[in-house]
């Protein structure tokens, strides 16, 4: 029954037709009675309805942490964002979870945290929570731009471009979300690392988790909801890119050289995961890399994303392709 009702709501997501938010709407004040609209950054026109609507998809605000050795569901392909901090044990968040809630806030050494996923953008980033010192937590809206989810913080109701971790509209535009070094793999290979780590539990205890909305999502012919500007010299739009900063290394590049180091940071192909974007069962999805980004000097994790091409295209215009 859950998958049911899961893949009902998921239906009607992909099957709304894409309109502009008429923000002066009555019934559109009244969802979003905290947020400023006289403040944004971006234009206002470029933000879609995904389908679900505030709280739609509900992120996960108390989340339940388990030990590695405890967790039996989980396939070893199957890929889980991987949280470390010095003096704590490492943590997994399996996407199968963010695939129904996209947003888990938590909390990890004392610093709040933010840990997302967009499917439709594949952008899975962790931030520090704390914005001028003040704690936020953070909701889905429901709204998209550049096919690319926009979260909202329940304090200040601002608006908040995941793929960048930048306030647009509301009180905190203009405000930009510390991101935290964090990365994709597959369970197995943080399992392996970290005996002693701990996992995300199942935000609903009777849920049907595991399973893709998105069904061959990344061999589409173009992005959900997206009509902007393509990537250039033919890349495919829904190739995987990794960004760090302003530049961004395709992955069939990783694939072919294992390991690169330019413009002071080092990338390296260190095994594989399933697609989270493929089959049904995600745990059957067709291989794709798991990749480490470190700085080429200290050997320190560094921010980063592995994100789809057209994203990058979007979201940085101006962005340096190290192809």
């Amino acid at each position: 029954m859950a998958r049911l009702f899961f893949g009902m709501l998921i239906a009607v997501a992909l099957t709304t037709t894409a309109y502009a938010q008429d923000f002066s709407n009555p019934f559109m004040s009244a969802q979003w009675p905290k947020t400023d609209f006289s403040k944004t950054t971006v234009d206002l026109d470029s933000i879609r309805s995904g389908g679900p609507g505030k709280d739609g998809i509900m992120a996960v605000w108390e989340p339940e942490l388990i030990s590695v050795d405890s967790e039996t569901r989980l396939s070893p392909r199957e890929p889980v964002i991987a949280l470390e901090m010095e003096g704590e044990p490492p943590r997994a968040y399996p996407i199968r979870y963010f695939m129904v809630h996209e947003i888990v806030n938590d909390t990890m050494g004392g610093v709040p945290v933010a840990v997302t996923f967009c499917p439709l953008c594949n952008s899975a980033m962790v931030f520090d929570r704390r914005v001028k010192q003040e704690v936020r937590t953070f909701g889905v809206s429901g709204n998209l731009r550049n096919s690319d989810m926009v979260m909202y913080d329940r304090e200040t109701e601002s608006w908040w471009q995941q793929a960048i971790g930048a306030g647009i509209v509301g009180a905190h535009a203009g405000d930009t979300l510390e991101q935290l070094p964090s990365w994709m793999e597959s369970w197995e290979a943080f399992a392996a690392r970290n005996p002693d780590g701990l996992v995300l539990d199942a935000p609903r205890k009777r849920f049907d988790y595991g399973f893709n909305p998105y069904v061959r999502y990344d061999s589409s012919k173009r992005p959900f909801l997206y009509d902007g500007a393509l990537p250039p010299d033919g890349i495919d739009p829904m190739e995987r890119v990794v960004r760090v900063g302003n530049d961004a290394w395709p992955l069939t590049r990783l694939r072919a050289e294992q390991e690169v180091v330019e413009n002071g940071v080092r990338l390296s192909w260190v095994g594989e995961q399933a697609s989270a974007l493929d089959t049904r069962n995600i745990a059957r999805g067709k291989t794709v890399g798991s990749i480490r980004v470190r700085d080429a000097e200290s050997g320190a994790d560094i921010p980063h994303d592995l994100m789809f091409a057209f994203a990058f295209q979007a979201f940085f215009p101006d962005g340096i392709w190290r192809q």
